[in-house]
């Protein structure tokens, strides 16, 4: 395959156990004119996979941390289009082709990268939560810092096609991030670029019991702090979505038993904006409420034996 129109890359490091899966959904989209690029960012042992003309693996050693082999695949990538696939996730077999298809029809002009939807799935294959973008994001925008209409989430960074050059000519991702890689990303990409969102699933996370580098505690406050530094001016012009952002931080924090750095962004987000982040709160409250009381009420022949 010389010129195909998507590129799928795949970052990886040390997963050779759902690697194979990620690779394997690529391989079975509907839509044929596409690659594989495996980026296998310094694994041991190295990265081995079947013979597949559609797939292609770039070793990384020294490793350059998950922006980089973003970077190194989309530098590599042949396709005019690319989008990024981590290597303990799966695509829906229809994903490539829905997202072309949107990509095709878009009015020409500005630059335009297409999202669709996600949902987060256990080993069972049940689905746990769904999540569907915004239908709109114009240039010049700053994605998750705009507030989304009803039912729709920003949280849907993973599902991203977009053309290659758009991604080169806004400087890549950025390598000296670990965590909020996507954020950051996201950040520089839509004043740069029309977000389409389409209403469909087309990406499965996948839980599973290994690390991820969003489960780090330390690294989760650098690249918090770090990324609001870096984009002050675009998170102090919404100051409503700074505050929930930050609100959102601190109930993460808690979460992860860093009980300080929760209280210390709590006072932040209440600073930011008191009422929409005093409405949170309440709402939270309540809705925890309701839940205790609907354990409370459940009757006793509901329970299970003891």
């Amino acid at each position: 395959m010389v010129q195909p129109q998507l590129s799928v890359i795949i970052p990886t490091h040390n997963r050779p156990h759902l690697l194979p899966l990620a690779v394997r959904s690529a391989l079975q989209q509907t839509y044929s004119d596409l690659e594989v690029v495996v980026v296998d960012d310094a694994s041991d042992p190295p990265v081995q996979l079947p013979d597949d003309p559609r797939v292609r693996i770039i070793r990384l050693d020294p490793g350059r941390g998950g922006a980089g082999a973003r970077n190194a695949g989309t530098e590599a990538a042949r396709g005019r289009y690319v989008t990024y696939l981590d290597d303990d996730d799966v695509l829906l077999p229809h994903m490539a082709a829905v997202s072309m298809a949107a990509l095709e029809s878009a009015p020409p002009g500005s630059p335009v990268g297409v999202l669709s939807g996600l949902s987060k799935v256990d080993g069972h294959g049940e689905v746990l939560l769904t999540r569907l973008p915004p239908s709109h994001c114009p240039k010049g925008g700053h994605f998750f810092l705009e507030e989304p209409e009803p039912g729709r989430s920003p949280h849907t960074k993973q599902t991203l096609v977009v053309e290659r050059d758009v991604v080169l000519a806004i400087g890549g991702w950025d390598e000296t991030f670990r965590s909020r890689v996507h954020s950051e990303f996201f950040l520089r990409l839509n004043p740069a670029c029309t977000l389409i969102g389409l209403p469909t699933v087309t990406y499965h996370l996948l839980t599973h019991t290994g690390t991820r580098v969003s489960g780090n505690p330390a690294l989760r406050q650098e690249s918090f702090n770090r990324l609001i530094e870096k984009h002050r001016a675009a998170f102090e012009a919404h100051p409503k979505m700074f505050a929930e952002f930050v609100y959102k931080h601190a109930k993460t924090s808690y979460e992860m038993g860093q009980a300080g750095a929760a209280l210390t962004h709590w006072l932040w987000a209440l600073r930011l904006h008191p009422r929409h982040i005093g409405s949170i709160a309440a709402y939270t409250a309540i809705d925890q409420l309701k839940q205790s009381l609907r354990r409370v009420a459940t009757p006793t022949s509901a329970l299970p034996p003891a």
